[in-house]
This record gives C-alpha cells, sequence and structure tokens, in this order.
C-alpha cells in the first residue's frame, strides 16, 4: 500500500513516516551488519566525511572474524590492501604486545596450514576471536563509529521507500533511521530483499551460465567422503527400516549439473584449546541422541574393517582441522565425511524468520555439542581418537559477549552462503578462473574454489554418500570482482550496495565468499556509498574512473 510515493514492502502502510525535510536525514549512509564489510563500509566512508550509522543484529561486531574464524581463508594475500590490510595489520600490532600472550609466548607460536610461514611479517593473519574484537572496537573507539548493536530489521516491512529508493530502515524496537544510501553488509541479505531487490538461493544450472562446477555434484565430489560400504538404514541391509537421520533417498532422474535451492553446509568455527587452566570439557547435551551420530560409528567400524584401505588416512583419523591460534588455541572447522558442518540442515536459513533461525541455530549448536562430546568419550570412537580429542576442549575467555550462548560456544553461526542478489552483473565460474576479466573490478578474489556439501544422500551403490563438495585450485592466482556485482538492477533500488550477498553465482560464491574479500568489498562499497551520497545520481551511476582513483588512492588492490 503507498501513501503520497511512500512504500513499505510487504506489509500495510498504517502511518505516514516523515520526509527528510521535516525531521532532518539521521545520516548520510547507513550500513545494515557490523560483519567485516561492514565494519569497512563504515570506516571508508566516515573517512571520506560522511556520517555513517551502522546497525548490528547481534551484540557482537566483525561477523566470523571475531566468531571464531581465525584461520584467514584466502588463496593471495598479496592481493589485499586498503583497509583489509590495516587489520591484519592491526592483528600483528596486537600480538606485538607481550601482555596479549597467554598460555604460551609469541617464541612458542608458529601458524600452521595455509598460514604456515607468515610469520615476520608486517600483518598478521592467524587469530584469537578475542583478539579480532578487540582491534574492530578499537575502530569503533579510536574513529568515533556509530553503531548500534542488538537491532534488527523488521521483517516484513523494514524497508521503507520512496520511489526507486530506499528513504529508512525501520528496526524491530521502532528505531527508524533515515539515510541517503543503504549498505547491507549481512551474511543473510535481509535488508536487500525488504527492499524488494530481487535474488537467488541455491545452486544454478551449469547451463544458466555456461558453467562447470554448478548444480548437484555428485560424480566431483571427492573429498569429504564416507568410507566405502556405510550402510545408510537404521538396520543395517534393512531398506524396510528406514533411513538414518539427516540421510535422502537416491533420485534416480537427478543428473550432475542440474540446479536446486541447497545451500553449503553451516557449522560453528569451534576456537578450542588444550591449556588445562581455560579448557572447558566438552560436555553431553541433555538432548543426546546417539542416533545422529550412528552414520559417524558406522564410518570408523568401516575403516576398522579394511584397514589395507585406509593407510591413506592420517592416524587418529579425527572429524576436523584443528589450525593452531596463538595463546594455545584453534581455530577448528570441519574435515572428513561427518564433522561439525550438519549438512542438510540450513537450507532454510536464507528466508527464514527469526525464530525459525533461532532454532536453527539451536539445532546446528545440540549437534556440534554432541559431535565433540561423541568424538571425546563414546565408546564406539576408537580410543586414539578419544585420547586426542578429550585434550581439548572450549575456551573459558572467549565468547563472552551477550549474543554468545555461553560454555564458549561462539553467537555466530558460519553461514557459507544465504541469499545471493541477482545484480547488474553476475559474477561466474569464468571470472574466479581468470577465462574473463571482470568489468570495472573494484576488488580482488583469491581463494580457490570452495563450496561445502549440501546434502547426504543415498547413492546408487545402496551406501551412504555426501553430495555438493567442490574444491578446485585457482593457484592463488587472484582475480577481479566487478563494481556491477554491488548494486541491485536499477529499475529495483537506485541507493543500495551489497558486498556480502552479492552477485554472484554459486560457485563463484564459493570463491568469493572470504573474510579478507569482505573487508576489501566493503571498502568498495562504502567508497561508492559516499560518492553517491554526496551527489544525487543512483549508483549505478557512479563515475567508474573516479571510484578506482579514489580506491587506488586508499590502498584498495583491485587489478591483477
Amino acid at each position: 500500500m503507498e501513501a503520497d510515493g511512500w512504500t513499505r514492502l510487504g506489509v500495510p502502510q498504517t502511518k505516514e513516516p516523515k520526509t527528510d525535510l521535516e525531521v532532518g536525514m539521521d545520516c548520510d549512509v547507513l550500513i545494515y551488519g557490523a560483519t567485516s564489510a561492514g565494519m569497512a563500509a563504515a570506516v571508508q566512508t566516515l573517512r571520506m566525511g560522511l556520517h555513517p550509522i551502522a546497525v548490528e543484529p547481534s551484540h557482537r561486531i566483525g561477523g566470523l572474524t571475531t566468531g571464531g574464524l581465525g584461520q584467514t581463508d584466502i588463496g593471495n594475500k598479496d592481493a589485499f590492501g586498503g583497509i583489509a590490510r590495516e587489520f591484519y595489520r592491526g592483528i600483528r600490532e596486537w600480538y606485538d604486545d607481550p601482555r596479549h600472550w597467554k598460555f604460551e609466548t609469541a617464541a612458542d607460536y608458529f601458524p600452521d596450514g595455509q598460514c604456515a610461514g607468515t610469520c615476520g611479517r608486517d600483518t598478521m593473519w592467524t587469530f584469537e576471536p578475542s583478539a579480532a574484537l578487540a582491534v574492530l572496537e578499537g575502530w569503533e573507539k579510536r574513529f568515533g563509529l556509530d553503531i548500534r548493536r542488538g537491532e534488527r530489521l523488521r521483517r516484513p516491512g523494514g524497508a521503507i521507500r520512496h520511489g526507486g529508493r530506499i528513504v529508512a530502515a525501520e528496526m524491530e524496537s521502532g528505531l527508524t533511521i533515515s539515510a541517503k544510501v543503504f549498505i547491507d553488509a549481512t551474511y543473510e541479505g535481509d535488508l536487500m530483499a525488504e527492499a524488494g531487490v530481487s535474488y537467488t538461493i541455491g545452486r544454478e544450472p551449469n547451463s544458466l551460465y555456461g558453467e562447470t562446477l554448478n548444480g548437484v555434484q555428485r560424480l566431483r565430489a571427492k573429498y569429504h567422503q564416507f568410507f566405502t560400504g556405510v550402510d545408510p538404514h537404521i538396520v543395517k541391509g534393512d531398506p524396510a527400516s528406514g533411513l538414518l537421520p539427516g540421510v535422502e533417498p537416491f533420485d534416480p532422474a537427478e543428473q550432475d549439473g542440474q540446479g536446486d535451492r541447497r545451500v553449503q553446509a553451516y557449522c560453528f568455527r569451534m576456537c578450542l584449546t588444550d591449556a588445562p587452566e581455560n579448557r572447558i570439557p566438552f560436555a553431553k547435551p541433555e538432548d543426546y541422541d546417539e542416533r545422529d551420530y550412528e552414520l559417524l560409528f558406522r564410518d570408523y567400524e568401516q575403516r576398522a574393517l579394511h584397514p589395507e584401505e585406509a593407510v591413506g588416512y592420517r592416524e587418529p583419523v579425527i572429524g576436523w582441522i584443528n589450525s593452531r591460534m596463538p595463546c594455545r588455541k584453534t581455530d577448528t572447522n570441519n574435515r572428513q565425511a561427518f564433522s561439525s558442518d550438519f549438512i542438510g540442515r540450513s537450507d532454510e536459513w536464507p528466508e527464514a524468520s527469526y525464530s525459525r533461525r533461532e532454532e536453527i541455530f539451536r539445532e546446528h549448536l545440540a549437534y556440534q555439542r554432541g559431535l565433540m562430546w561423541t568424538l571425546a568419550n563414546h565408546p564406539r570412537i576408537p580410543e586414539k581418537v578419544r585420547a586426542e580429542v578429550s585434550r581439548w576442549g572450549t575456551c573459558k575467555d572467549e565468547f563472552l559477549s551477550a549474543s554468545d550462548p555461553g560454555g564458549g560456544w561462539p553467537g555466530q553461526l558460519y553461514v557459507r552462503e544465504a541469499r545471493r542478489m541477482a545484480g547488474e552483473q553476475v559474477v561466474t565460474e569464468d571470472v574466479c578462473a581468470g577465462r574473463r576479466d571482470a568489468p570495472r573490478p573494484i576488488a580482488l578474489g583469491a581463494y580457490n574454489f570452495d563450496s561445502h556439501h549440501v546434502r547426504r544422500q543415498v547413492g546408487a551403490d545402496g551406501f551412504v554418500h555426501n553430495e555438493g563438495d567442490i574444491e578446485m585450485s585457482l593457484n592463488g592466482h587472484p582475480y577481479g570482482i566487478p563494481y556491477g556485482a554491488l548494486v541491485p538492477k536499477r529499475a529495483e533500488c537506485e541507493n543500495l550496495l551489497v558486498p556480502v550477498c552479492l552477485s554472484a553465482s554459486h560457485i563463484a560464491y564459493g570463491s568469493i565468499r572470504m573474510e579478507p574479500c569482505f573487508f576489501a568489498l566493503g571498502q568498495a562499497a562504502g567508497t561508492a556509498a559516499a560518492m553517491a551520497a554526496a551527489s544525487p545520481a543512483a549508483v549505478q551511476d557512479i563515475d567508474y574512473e573516479s571510484l578506482s582513483l579514489r580506491l587506488a588512492a586508499d590502498g584498495q588492490r583491485f587489478r591483477k
């Protein structure tokens, strides 16, 4: 319903909002989501002389960067300058202070995995969640950033429009903030959706953009797979008994490469420690159900039955990647067939109501807490695995904000993929692989194709298989991300930029979706937003030469 040209999408209009001429504009740029991208956008717009306001739905800023993802995923760290590099220099400076080394000394710490060999530089790419939070809260204080925590966008009806523009955003609390330009920096794209901007969810068919790695992927899904012969049925060998939890039946009509609405599996990036004085042992959840982990038991049992075929696996085979962080802590992530990824349980999240998301969050938390207790304690888990996992636990000194669930568990679910805008330009596989250059680049991507499994199903052989994982190296070669991927189609909205749920295919997003990249995309969005706020131009009409000159002057790296 419209009133004098004002539109509140999705709900009846019950009152006319006042125009900015009547009450004054609250800010120049409203940033919804104080993620890595949102923080970079806030800093950049402020440095360009504007007044930004950042609104964060939780009580903790930084998103995944402060939510446990301390092992920085990026294939080429030299692809990032500007505010992204400023953050990683801030981490280096944090750990240059001996007071910040607890439970070990700086001399004892050496990063491993993809961050191995990064010691002695002016940047640091591994860090505790609390260290990342301290750096970003330091930005907030030093720059005087205006961040409103604990404010969620009203859904539906939170985007208030006038013609082709958003004029204000209303939160559930009733807080309404008007602005000239808006940036949706959330992992879900809620503001984008409320504004009526087109988006997609899930995997496009390969045929849509001429890709090879999109859509259903069974043949290419070689990694994080079950050992041969793991039975998916409640009673082994008896299909009539039904399938174990989380397993879908085989669909003979389905073809590799066809599209669907499934998204990559989510998990929590755990920060664990083996320091006894800081360790919280893994506890058995009250609602623990052993059936939820039956596939895990059977996978270990099959390996034990066929040791000659399992020699390629490191012993003990543990379902995690335990990357070292400072102070005897880790960033612990998914590995192997049955691990922290709650496969097949995240598809509802992108469009779910807040109450349903809270339920999904609790389901993921219960699953992962139960998994860790199982690995540490259950008698059907090999003794070597139990002994190793039992050395670890969550940290007493991490995740202490009001949004965290307690017990050392993070309040930020690893939302690897949700909505993706259908914007002016779609980044596809060819751009990431370097077969086609991006027009008007504003940032670089540099990570491999990395899309996690989306479901667990019975294969044609009658055994259980995971489906969807694609891991393909780009050999650290950076690629440009075009400005058109950050802006909606002109007919849909003229003053919104979307640096996180940007316009990309599923497989391209599997490379882009890394926190350093979000810092860089946030800086680009902030720069464009400041330029748009200083003129009557739509974001689609920002002069690219002026934009690129400003980005270069501010240290952004955006050309290969």
